[in-house]
């Protein structure tokens, strides 16, 4: 049986990704090691949340990916109030031309372009 490991996202800041996801997701380099080329962060607290993978990359972001990171907050202020906390990390709001009539979700971009969603998991 096959369990997923990591989660991969190209970069091409690699200090700057480690930076942002860190501060974002409470993760810490695994082992310590920030690469130029690789970098894994594993959660702060030593617990088994899912591994981000942060590989050097020189392909361009896409507009609409393919596959995102979807991040869980619990409720609407707690969206609101992440979704703020991430602006101020250095994310960005996306100009997103797909959300539905009445969206769970706010779609940003981290440092390096990538996109990503805050999920408000009590909405209707």
């Amino acid at each position: 049986m096959l369990t997923i490991g990591s989660l991969v996202l190209g970069v091409a800041d690699m200090p700057r990704a480690v930076a942002f996801w860190s501060a974002a997701l409470d993760y810490v380099p695994r082992d310590g090691l920030v690469e130029d080329g690789w970098t894994v962060l594993v959660p702060a607290d030593g617990g088994t949340g899912v591994q981000l993978a942060l590989g050097y990359s020189e392909t361009p972001v896409q507009d609409h990916p393919r596959v995102h990171l979807d991040l869980y907050a619990d409720g609407a202020a707690a969206q609101a109030a992440e979704v703020d906390r991430l602006l101020a990390l250095g994310a960005r709001p996306v100009d997103w031309d797909l959300y539905p009539e009445d969206p769970d979700f706010v779609v940003l971009a981290d440092s390096e372009g990538n996109r990503f969603c805050v999920i408000d998991t009590t909405h209707g």
